[in-house]
């Protein structure tokens, strides 16, 4: 069931538009001034010491990570960051390690925060960090008392829109007047509190935390329909409002949750692999043609955001599909190079092709090549894969029960080509590889940098390529049941 308040996206009210329309402007001259670093200082109390750990998104990736970090603060010590401006503005994250007492094992807290262009000061004690009474800003600060603030309100105005949403979702007679009086009360609130939105981006636009209210607006939804018919009406609504013009929007942690959630909207459609290709290869495009009647940063992120999907699913229409976009110089993407070479990767690995050449060990341990290796069986299936990556190991899991039912060892030999790379990840394919017997594994130094991979295109894992016994390309088949039809 479609739950509509978790899924947030904007309506269209003539109110409401004109409002937003009139604050684009100001938002772009907002989003591209010239940014200097900030201080953030902190008073350590309530515990005996800490580390503290600054964290954020680093540039190119969805992870936060450390930037900044100060070891050993005492009780009652100061400490100060400065926090560079290619940061900036942005949301963070403190990490405190603290000890209670001196002897204390260090136990973690963590405080999420927005920096902007105001130095900041802190007092907190780590134990309750996230406790008004225990934590405080400096007296004025302005961007994390603006999202209290909103917060607060937009979570009391949502319980109501929650209470009236669950009623029409559960209702037995859509046609009852009393049905329709629910829709008309829903529809009167939705509105009342997309404008209260609006006149909050208005009255707190030079600040950045105003870029995270548009994720609270309350979609449009057909309720004279059924669950498909409101699933339809999110996707029609999806965009309404979101001002692509606004580069701060790629400084938001939300903006991927956000579109994660659209893209959620076709997959429960698919009921197929080749169905859920079909959809979310439209999912992209139309995202994608929205965003480039923006601002060329929004473009160059919605195309990498939708290129890392159809990579980690191997989604070839979609990645093709992408491929038009990247002659654009409006669209500033950072994946061009890494589209450009998977495509092009994809028009020689094709059926009747010679499978590209690498090193493997036979039966006896002896160094050989995969074209010189052996079988006795009419197939041979490259695996690309790493034991870090979860897609892989359910594919991996099931390839194996699959591969060791009887028939199957007689049609198919698995070459199974690690792209892991750290010491970690090492460790974990050591460890896997001993409940794969009988594969032929081999571990490519360099991960998806190394020349099986790069011979083969691979950028993101798992990738499956079937090849007959003379190494000529059969197909690639995108799941172990398409694998099964193939050798069938």
């Amino acid at each position: 069931m479609l739950h509509i308040m978790g899924i947030v996206c904007f309506n269209r009210v003539a109110k409401v538009s004109m409002l937003v329309a009139c604050l684009i402007t100001s938002r772009m001259l907002y989003s591209e001034t010239v940014q200097n670093p900030v201080r953030l200082t902190i008073h350590l109390r309530g515990v005996h010491s800490s580390k503290i750990s600054l964290m954020t998104q680093k540039k190119g990736s969805p992870l936060i990570q450390d930037i900044l970090v100060k070891d050993n603060v005492n009780n009652g010590d100061t400490c100060v960051f400065i926090v560079p401006a290619e940061y900036l503005p942005g949301e963070f994250v403190l990490r405190f390690d603290y000890k209670e007492e001196v002897t204390s094992t260090p136990y973690p807290s963590e405080k999420s925060f927005i920096l902007n262009r105001q130095d900041m000061e802190l007092w907190v004690s780590p134990v309750f960090c996230n406790n008004s009474d225990s934590t405080r800003w400096q007296d004025g600060e302005l961007e994390n008392a603006a999202l209290h603030e909103f917060m607060a309100e937009n979570y009391r105005q949502k319980e109501m829109l929650g209470l009236l949403q669950n009623y029409l979702m559960n209702y037995d007679d859509n046609t009852s007047g009393f049905y329709r009086m629910g829709i008309t009360e829903y529809e009167k609130r939705r509105n009342a509190h997309n404008e209260w939105i609006a006149g909050q981006v208005e009255r707190h636009r030079d600040l950045f935390v105003s870029s995270l209210f548009f994720f609270q607006y309350v979609p449009e939804v057909s309720w004279e329909g059924d669950e498909a018919d409101r699933r339809q009406s999110f996707k029609d609504h999806y965009f309404d409002f979101v001002d692509f013009n606004d580069t701060l929007l790629i400084r938001a942690r939300d903006f991927k949750s956000w579109m994660d959630q659209y893209v959620n909207l076709y997959g429960e459609d698919a009921t197929t692999t080749a169905k859920r290709d079909s959809l979310f290869t439209a999912a992209g495009k139309r995202a994608v043609e929205k965003a480039k009647t923006g601002h060329p940063k929004i473009y160059g992120w919605m195309v990498d955001y939708f290129y890392n999907g159809y990579e980690s699913f191997n989604i070839q229409p979609g990645i093709e599909m992408l491929a038009a976009y990247l002659d654009d110089p409006d669209c500033l993407t950072a994946k061009r190079q890494a589209i450009l070479k998977r495509v092009e990767g994809m028009k020689t690995l094709v059926e009747g092709t010679l499978a590209p050449d690498f090193p493997v060990k036979d039966n006896s341990g002896n160094q050989a090549s995969f074209h010189q290796f052996k079988t006795n069986t009419p197939y041979k299936l490259v695996l690309f894969w790493s034991a870090d990556c979860p897609h892989c190991m359910e594919l991996v899991n099931k390839l194996y029960t699959f591969w060791q039912k009887p028939g199957s060892r007689e049609k198919l030999s698995i070459f199974a080509i690690s792209l892991d790379e750290t010491e970690t990840e090492i460790a974990e394919y050591e460890k896997a590889i001993r409940l794969l017997p009988g594969w032929n594994h081999h571990l490519a130094r360099g991960g998806v940098n190394s020349a099986e991979a790069g011979s083969y295109f691979i950028l993101a894992t798992p990738v499956m390529v079937l090849t007959g016994a003379d190494n000529k390309i059969v197909s690639m088949p995108e799941s172990v049941e398409k694998l099964q039809q193939e050798l069938k």
